[in-house]
């Protein structure tokens, strides 16, 4: 492969493992509703050990995506997290939190009570899909930054190459209706895969009856917040560059002519829509249909990578600047050398393996549906 080549391989790796991680917040969407399906102690219990044999799984994923950014696109991981750092902190500091609650609730010597560390869950269930959505936003509609690889000469001790455009450091991206819309349309989606997910993996017909009812209310709002933020999305206008001087200029309808001239994507992201939406429906409809969760799960891999590819391919600028145009990251000027990007394609052959072990690995855990009499039995969260 060539240097561009290189770089759109990049992409789409990147691009596949944020819309992984996506459907991994099911987790999060889960715990988010933990008081809710579950009444009782032991109701969350079950819930809690259902989530919690997963929670490495989305908490990796997110590194996993962080870090084939940084060494894919490093100017973008400097702009980003150097930049919008508050957002991102809150981000991580809501897993953390996570993945704390889930180790020490039931340990000796929890002065805290068991009730506090389920709560941090639901913090963690709430702000983890809410922000990463609206991060994920400004991919369409622009971040506050400027981007100055002068610097690299003219202040070589001690260059910045870019800076943020205002003390807010990310958290201005939510003040943006539109990056809340999306970001609500994470949240809420989120929810309806951990609803999804919990009524297959546990056993108990109270949480599976309320799961059936929360999920209807957590899939209208989605499909509303998703359905303005996509149709508002390919109507906007998008940030364009030139392939040979690199210009950023606005072209009107730039996302639809994305789909229109990537026209796989288009099939990709309606096969998504249609598979997450029938596997609500039939979910709500069939009393005794509980395998939505992979039918759904499927199809928001499919939405998410042909939403991120979209935005990063067709000379499109990835992560546009609100603050000045031509300091917008296009995968060509944000992109890490084609001697770097070449050896990790090498290093990405493994990535069949991994996902092999991951596959067998979620096998051997959700062998069994989780029972009550499981958790009383074996040491569980």
């Amino acid at each position: 492969m060539d240097y561009v080549a290189l770089q759109q391989y990049w992409w789409v790796l990147v691009s596949l493992l944020g819309a992984l991680l996506v459907f991994l917040l099911f987790v999060q969407g889960a715990n988010s509703l933990l008081f809710s399906l579950g009444e009782t102690a032991e109701e969350r219990r079950l819930i809690i050990n259902s989530t919690g044999r997963k929670w490495e799984f989305t908490f990796t994923t997110l590194v996993t995506f962080g870090g084939a950014f940084f060494a894919s696109f490093p100017l973008f991981y400097s702009t980003s997290f150097g930049g919008a750092y508050w957002l991102w902190m809150i981000i991580l500091f809501s897993f953390v939190l996570q993945a704390v609650s889930y180790e020490f609730q039931n340990k000796l010597g929890n002065f805290l009570g068991v009730r506090t560390f389920q709560w941090f869950l639901v913090i963690n269930g709430i702000v983890g899909p809410l922000l990463l959505g609206g991060a994920v936003a400004t991919f369409f509609n622009g971040s506050n930054f400027v981007v100055e690889k002068n610097n690299l000469i003219t202040d070589f001790a001690a260059p910045v190459i870019s800076s943020w455009g205002n003390a807010s450091h990310g958290l201005d991206a939510l003040l943006d209706p539109w990056n809340l819309v999306l970001g609500f349309a994470v949240f809420f989606l989120a929810r309806v895969l951990g609803i999804l997910y919990v009524m297959n993996n546990v056993k108990d017909d109270y949480i599976i009856a309320r799961g059936r009812l929360r999920l209807i209310g957590a899939a209208v709002p989605f499909v509303i917040f998703f359905v303005a933020f996509l149709v508002r999305t390919l109507l906007k206008d998008g940030y364009a560059y030139d392939a040979v001087t690199g210009v950023i200029v606005m072209e009107p309808l730039k996302y639809l002519h994305n789909f229109i001239d990537l026209w796989y994507l288009a099939v990709l992201l309606l096969v998504g829509v249609v598979l997450v939406l029938f596997a609500i429906i039939r979910t709500v409809v069939c009393k005794t249909y509980l395998r939505g969760i992979w039918l759904a799960g499927i199809g928001v891999v499919l939405v998410v990578f042909a939403l991120l590819v979209s935005v990063g391919l067709n000379q499109t600028a990835f992560y546009p600047s609100t603050a000045d145009l031509q300091s917008s990251l296009t995968i060509a000027n944000a992109c890490s050398s084609e001697f770097t990007l070449r050896t990790m394609a090498w290093v990405s052959l493994f990535i069949p393996v991994v996902l092999t072990y991951i596959v067998y690995a979620w096998r051997s855990i959700d062998k069994h549906r989780i029972t009550k009499e499981e958790i009383a039995q074996d040491e569980a969260y």
